[in-house]
């Protein structure tokens, strides 16, 4: 049977927050379930392959593009719908 310092660090992890009466009953549920899924430990499993990704899905790597060098401050200025204030875009304040 788990411990209560178990169940409550558990509970910890699920950011749940249990009263003493939920930690007792709990602990009896919890082992339980854990204790019905040591039947997996039984399981022959030496010729089933390790799997971590099911949907055939890949990493894709792209060779890296060198772009033309960015355009000076001036043509970015005159690139945006923004205001301008002194050689700078305005923005809207976002921190109070």
């Amino acid at each position: 049977m788990l411990k209560k310092e178990q169940v409550r660090h558990v509970a910890k992890l699920a950011r749940i927050y249990l009263e003493d009466e939920e930690v007792e009953r709990f602990r009896g549920q919890l082992s339980e379930v854990l204790d019905y899924m040591n039947i997996l430990n039984d399981v022959d499993t030496d010729a089933v392959p390790g799997t971590n990704q099911v949907t055939g899905l890949e990493n894709v790597m792209e060779e890296d593009e060198l772009f033309p060098k960015p355009c000076g401050r001036e043509e970015l200025l005159k690139c945006t719908e923004l205001p301008i204030d002194d050689n700078q875009i305005r923005v809207k304040k976002i921190v109070k």
